[in-house]
């Protein structure tokens, strides 16, 4: 086995990350600098399972807001993930590296049923686990949905990779002042109403069965890899940490 920090994690990657530089959608060449990422850490025998988010075809709480009721345009998002697992399947295997899509929602022409004991024996044999269509219920996002996983499939840690290389106790969009967390405790990260990288299910869930949440910026070169190695990328957030300011 390698010598890396986690030997098995959950990955949460945003729909956004499979853009590109469009403004909707699936860019190939996107995708493929996801697996390539996702390859590093696969060739040191790190256990890999992902969820899918699918911002960059449909939203369902932003569907609900222009009308749509607010289960059927969550049930669309869901199918969004789906055709997102399906593009960054087609980018791992083009990689090398053999995948399996598990849907919460069946629809096995293009992906298994997700069970736990198979995902889990999926990635025994070195398969990368895309989990699409969360949890197959409305009202509940992906990141909770990752979180879930993440738990049923005894991950080490579920990392959440995203456009900022943190959290940040204000938004460094708009604030040039703003300064990123090293670790924060999950109390910490559930209280500040400033930080919002995830939603407060997904967040508590992680803290009641001591889920330890990694959150990074994925566009950078080897981050993924740097994160499974333990190097100081990012935020740890944790109930075993202090909450500290990065230098």
């Amino acid at each position: 086995m390698s010598a890396t920090r986690f030997q098995r994690i959950m990955l949460k990657v945003g729909g956004e990350s499979l853009m590109g530089d469009r403004e909707y959608g699936i860019d190939p060449q996107a995708a493929a600098m996801v697996a390539e990422q996702i390859k590093q850490v696969y060739i040191k025998h790190v256990q890999v399972a992902l969820v899918m988010g699918g911002g960059n075809i449909f939203r369902g709480v932003a569907g609900s807001k222009n009308g749509i009721e607010r289960a059927t345009a969550d049930y669309m998002g869901m199918l969004a993930t789906v055709m997102n697992a399906l593009a960054l399947q087609d980018a791992l295997e083009k990689a090398g590296v053999p995948s399996r899509v598990q849907s919460a929602l069946q629809m096995p022409a293009v992906a298994e049923s997700f069970i736990r004991r198979k995902a889990i024996r999926h990635m025994e044999k070195g398969r990368v686990i895309l989990l699409a269509a969360g949890t197959g219920v409305p009202y509940v996002t992906t990141d909770t949905g990752a979180s879930l996983h993440a738990l049923e499939l005894k991950c080490d840690v579920l990392m959440k990779a995203t456009k900022v290389d943190g959290i940040y106790d204000q938004d460094p969009q708009k604030f040039p002042n703003a300064r990123r967390y090293k670790t924060l405790t999950f109390n910490d990260a559930i209280q500040n109403k400033d930080i919002d990288v995830m939603d407060t299910a997904a967040l508590a869930m992680a803290k009641e069965n001591n889920m330890p949440v990694m959150v990074f910026e994925l566009f950078k070169e080897n981050n993924l890899q740097k994160a499974v190695d333990g190097e100081n990328i990012g935020t740890y957030v944790s109930n075993d940490v202090e909450t500290v300011f990065a230098e």
